[in-house]
């Protein structure tokens, strides 16, 4: 039982290193292209532009979670109404931080 056991770490060692050493190959060869990408970017977007964009973004999330929620709307919706405010104000910080 132990040699099974040992067989399966090797087996695990081996599929993480291929994956370290796939993620190492692509970052070595997408990190060049990250500064054209880098400098084209602006000013970016005001906080105020953002807010309509966070609220679209809120609502059709809601809207999908009430609908897979499923008979549990009722019961839940004074969670997802104090969620919304959250949500809207997470989203529509991290609208105008990245964009």
């Amino acid at each position: 039982m132990g040699a099974d056991n040992r067989g399966d770490l090797k087996i695990l060692a081996v599929a993480i290193l291929a994956a370290v050493v796939l993620l190492v190959v692509v970052i070595a060869v997408f990190l060049p292209a990250t500064g054209p990408v880098l400098a084209s970017m602006g000013e970016g977007m005001s906080l105020k532009a953002s807010v309509p964009w966070g609220f679209g973004l809120t609502v059709a999330l809601f809207v999908v979670f009430a609908i897979v929620s499923g008979d549990g709307l009722i019961g839940e919706l004074q969670f997802m109404l104090g969620s919304f405010f959250t949500f809207f104000l997470i989203l529509t910080l991290l609208i105008a931080w990245v964009f």
